[in-house]
């Protein structure tokens, strides 16, 4: 399974650099995309079998999407940019894989999950 685009729309109330939030909303889609197709830290005995990314699946940049951030214009006072696009794309994935098999999943990540879809 691939993730070919994400389309984010966010606000964060008042900002300096739309640089910066376009940044931090990019990286929460890899990493959210990452947690919900590859990453998954397996225990045995007692201790943790991953020790770096030779063993830890991380999404890698030639997989990455093109990710299109628009900053919706606010005259709020400044929220946090650091955690609204990972928390927003991983239920997003799920609602996609949904609509296109018809099959609900519960866990993450869904790789192992997909095979029998």
């Amino acid at each position: 399974m691939r993730v070919n685009r994400v389309l984010c729309a966010v606000d964060c109330g008042m900002f300096v650099n739309p640089n910066t939030v376009e940044a931090q909303i990019q990286g929460g889609v890899i990493f959210a995309i990452t947690g919900a197709l590859f990453s998954e830290v397996t225990i045995e005995r007692g201790r943790v079998l991953q020790s770096n990314f030779t063993d830890y699946r991380i999404l890698r940049i030639h997989e990455a999407p093109e990710i299109l951030v628009h900053i919706v214009k606010s005259g709020e006072a400044p929220g946090g940019i650091g955690e609204p696009g990972t928390s927003a794309a991983m239920p997003a994935i799920a609602n996609a894989i949904y609509a296109a098999t018809g099959k609900r999943l519960h866990d993450l990540p869904v790789g192992k999950q997909l095979q029998s879809v």
